[in-house]
């Protein structure tokens, strides 16, 4: 792909990530962790790609005011005003609206592709092709663009999108969007893999930004006219105060909720370029290089008896035995041991809820 200065990148990188616990706290959630082992972490890795399609000064980070250090110290590339803090959480449209209000400011005439930080990607060159196919249809169209990950399981934590064939002669790639369906039951999803015309929503979106602000205008129209109302003080020195004012009164909605379920001119790209959203310790193993036992583990001090099917994270410097242990994630941060059941991961998140009302924020 040829870098277009006109292309603009938005990493949200917002999120606690719970569900990774212990290794993932509010001081220091799971995409600034090295959680594969090879030197990088995951919002290291999303800058990494993302910089092939756009100039690393039209890479904007959507995150939290307490992660704005861990930021700049892990992407040396960036500025400071390339940093957009929230002053708290409200959900991925408030946090997209930030963004392509603060692009306007600076071009207009932007492409802007929007990415989690946390998701992981294997394919790196069919990544980039796909995102090429996509800025080619919203640069010229005045379409929402959406990446679908062909799917390899009925998997109940992702969304799903249902497309069929697009009415207009384009790329093959390229499908007309007809439904979008958030974390089926186990037997729909079932239904939506043999049926053949659903995909996995990534998450990952490409628009123009003209197409995204028109778009806002229709569907979320009280947030877009909080965001108009101070749309002069964007991309100068008064956006943090602009910033708090709107957040304190915007509605908590996701863009998928918010926009991309309403509107009629939605496209998915249909991808398979090895993708992850690493949701859970789960979907980590399934990534991780395992020994002739099913053993995955981050770190060469971890021996092991008698034991298969394990995800081992644990530090570098601390040796690790297993003896007749199964099928378990066992992790350890220093200040924190979990050793859970891998059927039973989604219990963490309510792990990390007790610890809360216990009123152990720093666990």
């Amino acid at each position: 792909m040829v870098m277009n200065k006109n292309n603009y990148c938005v990493i949200m990188a917002g999120g606690i990530g719970s569900r990774f616990w212990p290794m993932s706290k509010t001081s220091f959630p799971k995409q600034f962790h090295d959680v594969l082992g090879i030197g990088r972490s995951l919002i290291q890795m999303t800058f990494d790609r993302l910089n092939k399609v756009a100039p690393a000064e039209n890479i904007l980070v959507v995150t939290n005011d307490i992660y704005k250090d861990l930021v700049l110290e892990q992407l040396p590339s960036i500025q400071a005003e390339q940093v957009l803090c929230e002053p708290f959480m409200r959900n991925t449209a408030p946090c997209i609206a930030f963004a392509i209000y603060h692009i306007h400011g600076k071009n207009p005439n932007a492409n802007i592709i929007v990415a989690p930080a946390d998701h992981l990607i294997m394919d790196e060159p069919g990544f980039i092709e796909t995102i090429d196919i996509a800025i080619d249809r919203a640069s010229c169209c005045g379409q929402l663009l959406t990446l679908g990950i062909e799917p390899s399981r009925p998997d109940t934590g992702y969304g799903y999108i249902q497309f069929e064939e697009h009415p207009e002669d384009i790329h093959p790639r390229i499908k007309q969007v007809k439904t979008f369906t958030e974390k089926p039951s186990a037997d729909l999803a079932k239904e939506f893999i043999k049926s053949g015309d659903f995909y996995w929503n990534s998450g990952i979106f490409i628009w123009s930004l003209s197409t995204i602000m028109q778009s806002f205008q229709e569907h979320l129209p009280d947030m877009c006219e909080l965001f108009d109302a101070q749309k002069d003080q964007f991309a100068t020195e008064k956006e943090a105060d602009a910033i708090q004012d709107i957040y304190s009164k915007c509605e908590n909605i996701s863009i998928d909720y918010g926009i991309m379920e309403k509107a009629e001119n939605v496209d998915v790209v249909l991808s398979n370029f090895g993708w992850s959203d690493l949701g859970t310790w789960g979907s980590l193993y399934t990534h991780m290089d395992r020994d002739d036992l099913g053993n995955a583990m981050a770190t060469d001090t971890v021996l092991t008896y008698d034991s298969n099917n394990n995800l081992v994270h644990t530090p570098k410097d601390k040796l690790v035995v297993l003896q007749g242990l199964d099928d378990c994630i066992v992790v350890d941060t220093g200040s924190a041991l979990m050793i859970c059941k891998m059927e039973d991961e989604q219990k963490i998140k309510t792990i990390v809820n007790e610890l809360k009302s216990r009123k152990h924020p720093e666990l």
